[in-house]
Order: C-alpha cells, then sequence, then structure tokens
C-alpha cells in the first residue's frame, strides 16, 4: 500500500516535471512588478516575453506617430494605450520633467522591459542633438527586432538543455519502475531502512537542486 502510494507520488513529480503551461497570449504587464521571489520561473519568462514585445510594439507606435507629426507627447499618450505602464513617461511628459530617465525606470521596474533604456537612449540624444526623433525611434526598433529574433534562437536552443534536464531528472523513478517490473523491489529498500530513506531523500533534493540549476542557468543566458 506505501510502496503504491510513493510510486504514484513519484509518477505526479514526474509529470509536474515534464508538464509546462502553455504559452499565455501576451497581455500588458502590471503596472509594478511582483517581487521576484515570490514569481513561478514560466510565469516569469511570459511576462518578460509580453513586456518585450510590447515594447518592441511602444516604439514602432511612437516612430509611426511621430512621423506623422504628432508632438512626442501625444504620441506617448497613443502608445500609453498599447502598454498602460508607459502612463508615467506620458506623465513626465506633460510636466515637463525628463522623459528618458522616466522610461529607463519602467524598464527596471517590468520584466522584459529592459529594451527601453534603447528608447530612452534614442530620446535623449533626439533632445540634445535635435535629430529628428522619428528617425531615431525607427532605427531603434529596427535594432530591437534584430535583438529579439536572437533571443528567439536562444530560447530555442535552451528549450532543449530544460527537456534533457526534465528527461534526466525522470530517469530514477523510471529505473525504479522497472526494476519493480523485473522481480525485485528497490521500495522496500527504500522505504524500510534508514539507508534508503537517506538515499531517496538525497536523490530527491539533488535532483530538484538540479532542476533550479538548470533554470538559473537558462534565465541568465536568456537575459536581455
Amino acid at each position: 500500500m506505501v510502496t503504491g502510494w510513493l510510486a504514484a507520488v513519484l509518477l505526479a513529480a514526474a509529470v509536474a516535471v515534464w508538464w509546462q503551461p502553455p504559452q499565455a497570449i501576451p497581455r500588458v504587464a502590471s503596472a509594478r512588478s511582483a517581487p521576484s521571489w515570490g514569481r513561478v520561473p514560466g510565469a516569469g519568462r511570459r511576462r518578460g516575453a509580453a513586456d518585450q514585445a510590447a515594447v518592441l510594439e511602444v516604439c514602432d507606435l511612437l516612430a509611426a506617430e511621430l512621423a506623422a507629426g504628432r508632438p512626442p507627447g501625444v504620441a506617448l499618450a497613443a502608445a500609453s494605450e498599447r502598454w498602460p505602464p508607459l502612463v508615467a513617461a506620458v506623465e513626465a511628459a506633460r510636466l515637463g520633467a525628463d522623459v528618458p530617465d522616466a522610461l529607463r525606470r519602467l524598464g527596471e521596474e517590468h520584466d522584459g522591459a529592459a529594451d527601453l533604456r534603447w528608447v530612452a537612449g534614442a530620446w535623449q540624444v533626439s533632445e540634445r542633438s535635435g535629430h529628428g526623433l522619428a528617425a531615431a525611434l525607427g532605427r531603434t526598433a529596427d535594432g530591437l527586432r534584430a535583438r529579439r529574433r536572437t533571443r528567439r534562437l536562444v530560447d530555442s536552443e535552451l528549450a532543449s538543455a530544460r527537456a534533457t534536464a526534465r528527461l534526466v531528472a525522470c530517469l530514477p523513478l523510471a529505473v525504479l519502475l522497472m526494476g519493480s517490473g523485473a522481480g525485485s523491489d528497490p521500495w522496500s529498500f527504500l522505504l524500510g531502512t534508514p539507508v534508503g530513506w537517506a538515499c531517496l531523500i538525497c536523490g530527491l533534493a539533488l535532483v530538484a537542486l538540479g532542476l533550479w540549476w538548470i533554470e538559473r542557468l537558462a534565465d541568465r543566458a536568456s537575459a536581455p
């Protein structure tokens, strides 16, 4: 009875290791990101991807609005309809404050919005040099699009590493099930002896640590 219960628990853990929530449709992030220690890794990646897509769209929209002759403040207000957190930059423009600084703060506060520093840089250069902001933002959008293609390539390469890690994490359970099917009784050793319990606990801890480490390395590699 205990053996069957533990097998079911380990099987459920293996399914949980393999299961990944479906990619959410990109949506607008909240005005302030939640603390990083409270996030689920997959949810954080999806939120970051949504913010990256929003920043690129904002840059394209700003360039189009400015090229059409609209003032920067009005263009920002139109872009904030796509990404509401941009309202902070709209307020800075309305009050005559530092818009590039407001954009940089937004990039630091929101997952995946680090590309706003390039938008802020283009805005600042345009203010100081008098060069057309629409042209600068157009080139910035092209650069962000190229960076996004690179990120997608990196993410596709990292997907195989994550899949390999999940496969390796499930192998101990597969070995135990095969051992039980071959007539041996590994469960009695794991559950009936102190050494077995120590091996089980250490094994589960190492598997969890390995998965956490792979996710940490992958997140670092995919960071903007």
